[in-house]
């Protein structure tokens, strides 16, 4: 899919075993981005994972890395940073944290699945300090962790 909507983002790859990201489906928001490395995940334990990928990332957007559902529900594998937050003057290689809450190792192959990426725009704000008497006061207040329900 190609529209007027579209950023362009430069990537890099570091090696041949790199793979490009890729939307699996028309509708999907994230791209999937993929191991570029063997790696064996023990259950309780974290690993970080190389995709030997570099982008380059319009001033004004960030790219977010979030677990793969299918990961964490079917493996108990997840990003444990989630999401992780790429800034646009960030130039290294892309790498996942992920952790097994799992019951059994989990084996990644290089070219496997492991995480999505996912672009945004940022805005920028201007914090004024006030004291704390100032702030507006709402229905909900101070009133959090669980305030509004289960």
């Amino acid at each position: 899919m190609n529209n007027n909507n579209n950023i362009n983002i430069n990537i890099c790859k570091l090696n041949e075993g790199a793979k490009i990201p890729e939307y699996k489906s028309e509708g999907a928001s994230g791209l999937d981005l993929c191991s570029c490395e063997n790696y064996i995940i023990e259950p309780g334990k974290i690993k970080l994972i190389s995709t030997g990928l570099k982008l380059e990332i319009p001033s004004g957007y960030e790219a977010q890395i979030r677990s793969r559902s299918g990961l964490a529900l079917n493996f108990g594998v997840f990003c444990l940073n989630s999401p992780g937050t790429i800034d646009a003057d960030y130039r290294g290689e892309i790498k996942i944290i992920l952790c097994n809450l799992g019951e059994n190792d989990f084996k990644i192959n290089a070219g496997d699945r492991v995480a999505q990426i996912i672009f945004s725009k940022v805005e920028r704000v201007n914090l004024n300090l006030i004291p704390e008497n100032e702030l507006s006061k709402t229905k909900r207040d101070f009133n959090g962790f669980g305030s509004t329900g289960i």
